[in-house]
């Protein structure tokens, strides 16, 4: 037992017991499933996940509550996470599951008499099961005088899940002008009439509504729990870091839309806090960057150690607010002197560990890689894309990557430290990518209200010095002379996630009531 104890402390390379606590409460992913654990010597490729863990007599399992099953072993006395339970949004969204339908003794879809109790027991029991993390609260309307008298009295939930076992009830209608937040299901071949014209009403009228009409119940599953993330997105805090008057971005419509609060800090209060920062802190931090990159190109030591002061100021700022987000407006005070460090290692490490760093105070591409950790459990990567038509590519170029694009407990990619592009100064991270994968990649516009989507598939990274350090390169689904159209509207960022995550942002485009822009 103290040789294993003494195996964890060597790997946590010394840190002390409060700092220990902190990084991990600040590092860790409230992804329902994630099973994420800190990582923090693990080679960029050898030993899996999970066999790290086990080798460090580290507790660790998926599961949906954070703090009843993210714990420390009892190799180690530090016990549960206070911090992090603090910190992390702990939700749970309380959503009405109404199944509308007539009476069994009157003909009609699905048929005279029908038993649909016996089918409301069987869906609640599915759904209950397969989503722990959403408090449901099962009804039925029968007509739409009921739906009226219901929704009087009951809008304090975070949102409806219409289930239609039955036809001609009138409820439906009446449930979509409530406009609030609804998941509407077509039960096949008892439910499709007043499915398809309710919801085909509802899209027209732009109602936040999403539709399911599937054989397959992973889609009902699926659709039900993107209540889950909208919830987290609500109970969540960003932090914009700026010397500015004004926002990239408009946080009383990011507060309206998404929920999120925006809190603003200036330089003097985030250098403050650096110049608290515990320097043989930074400097493991440091040392540790540099002893996972594949190599070290143009940044020295002592401005890698002045990135892992920035970080541990980050992390600094994240506890004290009680945020899960973090963006500055890195460009403008770095060239003005005031900002002693570029940000990028911290928001590299943030991102790798299940939290948000976000470049240049945009608070649009902050949410919403607010919403691909929380939706996705994988890091959203900003970046300045470029299109080459010659080869049907855009490339995704930023000096800010993680190198964990599958999530904190995804395989990783190599990645070298670098000097910040346009300036060459401070550090900065050049990802070499995975290739052969799906992208995702989706922008926020504050005024119209809509989402901005493409997808692609990765081919590989550019060796380029020109522009920013990390170049993804991708071959765009579509007409990627359509995709040069929309970069006015929505600007130069966009937002890359890992996947396919085309139908779970247009679930959330719906739910929100945002529409959304097909840019190639």
């Amino acid at each position: 037992m103290r040789e294993k104890s003494m195996a964890f402390t060597k790997r946590c390379r010394g840190l002390s017991r409060r700092d220990f606590l902190k990084t991990w409460a600040l590092a860790t992913s409230w992804v329902p499933g994630l099973g994420f654990f800190f990582n923090y010597d693990r080679p960029v490729s050898g030993e899996s996940s999970s066999s790290w863990a086990k080798n460090s007599g580290l507790a660790f399992s998926g599961a949906s509550n954070f703090s009843e099953n993210y714990k420390f072993s009892p190799l180690h006395p530090h016990g549960g996470l206070p911090e992090t339970r603090a910190l992390l949004p702990e939700v749970k969204p309380k959503i009405a599951l109404i199944f509308t339908h007539i009476s069994p003794d009157k003909p009609t879809w699905p048929y005279l008499g029908y038993d649909y109790e016996a089918r409301k027991k069987e869906l609640t029991q599915k759904l209950t099961e397969a989503l722990p993390g959403i408090d449901l609260v099962p009804l039925t309307l029968k007509s739409a005088e009921e739906a009226g008298r219901w929704l009087e009295k009951n809008l304090n939930f975070d949102g409806f899940v219409v289930y239609i076992v039955g036809i001609w009830t009138g409820a439906v209608e009446k449930i979509m002008a409530s406009g609030q937040p609804t998941i509407l299901i077509d039960d096949l071949y008892a439910g499709t009439g007043e499915f398809l014209i309710q919801y085909a009403r509802a899209k027209r009228e732009g109602k936040k509504v999403f539709g399911v009409a599937s054989s397959r119940f992973q889609d009902v599953i699926e659709a039900v729990r993107s209540f889950e993330w909208l919830k987290k997105l609500s109970s969540s805090r960003l932090l914009d870091v700026t010397d500015s008057e004004g926002y990239w971005g408009d946080p009383k419509v990011i507060k309206e839309v998404f929920g999120i609060e925006v809190q603003k800090i200036n330089s003097p209060a985030i250098n403050d806090v650096y110049q608290r920062m515990n320097r043989a802190e930074a400097e493991k931090w440091a040392n540790h960057w540099i002893r996972q990159a594949e190599r070290v190109v143009e940044p020295t030591t002592e401005e890698i150690k002045k990135s892992g002061a920035m970080y541990l100021a980050l992390l600094e700022l994240l506890s004290q607010y009680r945020a899960q987000a973090i963006t500055i407006d890195c460009l403008s005070l770095f060239y003005g002197g005031k900002l002693p460090a570029y940000p990028c290692l911290g928001f590299f490490q943030l991102n790798n560990d299940g939290l948000v760093g976000a470049c240049e105070g945009d608070l649009p591409s902050t949410c919403l890689m607010l919403l691909s950790t929380y939706m996705a459990g994988r890091p959203g990567y900003i970046s300045d894309p470029v299109i080459d038509t010659a080869h049907n590519q855009i490339i995704y170029a930023h000096c800010v990557a993680p190198n964990k694009v599958f999530g904190p407990t995804g395989r990783t990619n190599p990645y070298r430290l670098r000097s910040h592009a346009e300036d060459r100064k401070g550090a900065a991270v050049q990802s070499l990518l995975p290739a052969g994968e799906i992208l995702t990649s989706v922008e926020f516009n504050c005024e119209r209200r809509e989402f901005v989507l493409h997808q692609a598939v990765s081919v590989g990274n550019v060796e380029e010095d020109k522009a920013c350090r990390t170049k993804l390169a991708a071959r765009v689904k579509g007409d990627i002379n359509k995709l040069m159209g929309e970069w006015d509207r929505f600007g130069w960022h966009r937002v890359t996630i890992y996947g396919d995550y085309k139908k779970p942002i247009e679930m959330t485009a719906s739910l929100l009531g945002l529409k959304i822009i097909y840019e190639a």
